[in-house]
């Protein structure tokens, strides 16, 4: 289990203030509005803050992002404090959601950084170097509804747990490549990402 401090020393260091006030955020306002679950606040940290990191790794400098069904936040947000370099788009349909999300922008004064969309994956319109997601849909019915998306040579990001490496053996990629990327950050659990290029 990642403490708190490691976390906010290594991978927030111009943002502490701001990922600590996100945190609690969503252990309040996130759960009164059903946004997370009433048993999650004791596992902010550990389960969903840290969840998000290991992706923050593989993200060029000082790309454009967009995270789609962004949710609470996650990972957009937390991307977009650990990558101060990154410009984020987060894309949600639900409007309670994208509530939250804006009050989160504003109260962590990220709207230069940030940008809040209500909508759909395969409704928005845009082309960014990284798409990200977690625990959207499985790749096979994810990479369809994000390709046109991703800029040429970009990349989809999709946080997963252990069924990542079938997801990509029953998804159909049309001569674009994907890689696993099994990431083990000291004091983290495995964390899996599936990458896939476009060409």
């Amino acid at each position: 289990m990642v403490s708190r401090e490691t976390l906010l020393e290594e991978y927030f260091q111009e943002k502490g203030a701001e990922i600590s006030r996100y945190a609690q955020m969503l252990a309040t306002l996130g759960i009164e509005r059903g946004l997370i679950g009433p048993k999650e606040g004791d596992r902010i940290w550990d389960r969903h803050i840290a969840n998000c990191i290991p992706v923050t790794t593989l993200i060029p400098q000082g790309a454009t992002v967009v995270d789609i069904g962004s949710g609470a936040g996650l990972p957009g947000i937390v991307i977009a404090l650990a990558r101060p370099d990154t410009h984020v788009t987060l894309v949600e349909p639900l409007q309670r959601r994208v509530d939250f999300l804006n009050e989160v922008v504003s109260e962590l004064d990220l709207s230069a950084q940030i940008t809040v969309v209500r909508g759909k994956a395969e409704t928005t319109r845009g082309s960014f170097d990284v798409v990200t997601s977690r625990a959207v849909a499985p790749l096979p019915k994810l990479l369809p509804m994000v390709r046109h998306l991703i800029k040429s040579g970009g990349a989809l990001l999709a946080i997963k747990g252990e069924s990542a490496q079938s997801e990509i053996d029953s998804t159909p990629l049309n001569k674009q490549k994907a890689l696993l990327h099994e990431i083990q950050l000291p004091d983290f659990d495995l964390a899996r990402v599936i990458e896939v290029q476009k060409a």
